[in-house]
């Protein structure tokens, strides 16, 4: 009777274990669990869980190196629609920053802003608004200035149309 029963439990036993995962050896990227290639290339062997590698199509290699070209050109139509797109974008940013600078110098007053309401009591905080004011005009004359330097690097459509400029 006894064996009977150890026969199935046998059965089970030998099936768990060969389910099971032999040891697992990584070596840099890679994982092997043969021995003999894992002393081949010093391998470290993987203790504790269990390994899961999914294999994965490799990106066409024709496609990588067109991508990662040094000295790849665009096309000049496409460069110069990215041109003139980053022209426009440039003049309005430039438009209104400029509307800006003239609204902050009407509010400033030439450093007399008129006081509002809790100002006329509280004459620290008529000072903290001038002082955020001067500030504001000061970062906004900035922006104008860095608009104007990024203007200036981009070519304009009647020179990036022209022979001499390719």
């Amino acid at each position: 009777m006894k064996i009977v029963l150890l026969i199935p439990l046998m059965a089970i036993w030998t099936a768990t274990t060969s389910w099971a995962q032999d040891r697992i050896y990584r070596c840099g990227n890679e994982y092997t669990n043969t021995v003999t290639e894992s002393q081949a290339k010093n391998c470290k062997l993987i203790s504790g869980g269990n390994v899961t590698v999914v294999q994965s199509n490799k990106p066409n290699a024709s496609r990588v190196a067109a991508a990662t070209q040094p000295g790849q050109r665009v096309a000049a139509g496409d460069q110069r629609a990215k041109d003139s797109d980053s022209r426009l974008i440039l003049e309005s940013e430039l438009k209104k920053a400029e509307a800006r600078h003239a609204e902050l110098l009407k509010d400033y007053n030439n450093g007399e802003p008129e006081k509002l309401g809790p100002e006329h009591r509280n004459h620290q905080k008529y000072l903290d608004r001038v002082a955020e004011l001067k500030a504001s005009i000061s970062r906004n004359e900035s922006d104008i200035d860095g608009i104007r330097r990024e203007l200036n690097r981009v070519p304009s459509a009647a020179a990036s149309s022209s022979p001499a400029a390719k």
